[in-house]
């Protein structure tokens, strides 16, 4: 079986700078994956190519098995987009505008009318099938670029920052629509918020400086930097100078007088450490805790490492 996205050894230059260098990576399943990086890392670049709207400088990307240097329009079929400004004629109705689009699919006119209602009722824009694209919120207008996106049914849908613009609110419903449509619909989607991408991916991409930095699962991303503080509860706080003594402690913030947080390094049980050194000290620990790392902190930790690769 053929994986739905293949891409192998990506690059792209413009003039005579590399945009994105050697990106490769692969999408075997439903679901959504995330497409993370900071602003000019070359996630758009890298999604251009794979909808086709830019050709490669080097390298190959393969959608649902289907070479798209040699068979574009084939390979187009099988994948629906929505770029970061939905491309709507907001002259049309909606019901007028996603007919226009399923016409540009190449889809067949008489299976037309019953992808159009599938569609609007996916997202949700059904009551508003009537009426002008330039009279509908933010929101809805967003929906409209969704609905688009999978009137074909493709094996793939890219979405580049979905809910950028949208309010509190508009941004809920379009990340619940999101996931309903992930269930059956590989979604690749792009986005420069930690907590997005934390939100609605299984699977994460992240690039930086053109280049992939790092490729697994939500989870392993979520742990990759190993924790570095930790909250402890005692009956009474000890003094500071106490508790640098611990081997591997390095500073304390006190958070009340009986609770908080200290920084270590180096000492993988430090817990352990502390537990022991607490006893011997009566310091009458309650309750210690290693603290996860926060994504900001992996986000900042992986750049470094990609500016300092090159």
């Amino acid at each position: 079986m053929s994986a739905i996205v293949r891409v192998e050894k990506l690059s792209h230059r413009y003039a005579s700078a590399w945009a994105i260098r050697d990106i490769s990576f692969e999408i075997n399943k439903t679901g959504v994956v995330g497409l993370l990086g900071s602003n000019g890392a070359g996630k758009s670049t890298t999604m251009n190519i794979m909808c086709g709207v830019l050709n490669q400088t080097e390298g190959e990307v393969f959608i649902n098995g289907i070479d798209k240097r040699v068979n574009a329009r084939l390979a187009k079929q099988q994948l629906g987009f929505l770029p970061q400004t939905p491309p709507l004629y907001t002259d049309f109705t909606v019901n007028e505008f996603l007919t226009y689009a399923a016409d540009l699919r190449g889809m067949e006119k008489k299976t037309i009318k019953q992808a159009v209602a599938i569609a609007m009722d996916r997202t949700g824009i059904t009551h508003f099938s009537e009426r002008l694209i330039k009279n509908l919120s933010g929101g809805y207008r967003q929906r409209v670029g969704i609905a688009q996106a999978i009137i074909h049914r493709p094996k793939l849908v890219i979405l580049d920052e979905p809910t950028n613009g949208l309010d509190p609110n508009q941004i809920i419903e379009a990340r619940k629509l999101i996931k309903e449509i992930a269930i059956d619909h590989t979604v690749l989607l792009s986005s420069h918020v930690l907590s997005e991408i934390n939100l609605l991916c299984r699977d994460i991409i992240m690039i930086e400086g053109g280049r992939i930095v790092f490729a697994d699962s939500m989870d392993a991303f979520n742990n990759y930097v190993q924790p570095q503080s930790m909250l402890v509860t005692m009956e009474v706080i000890p003094p500071e100078s106490e508790l640098l003594k611990v081997p591997g402690v390095t500073k304390v913030q006190y958070l009340s007088n009986t609770q908080c947080r200290i920084y270590f390094s180096g000492s993988a049980d430090i817990t352990q450490v502390f537990i022991k050194e607490s006893v011997q000290r009566n310091w009458r620990l309650k309750e210690i805790g290693l603290e996860k790392s926060l994504l900001d902190d992996v986000f900042k930790q992986l750049s470094h490492q990609s500016q300092f690769a090159r």
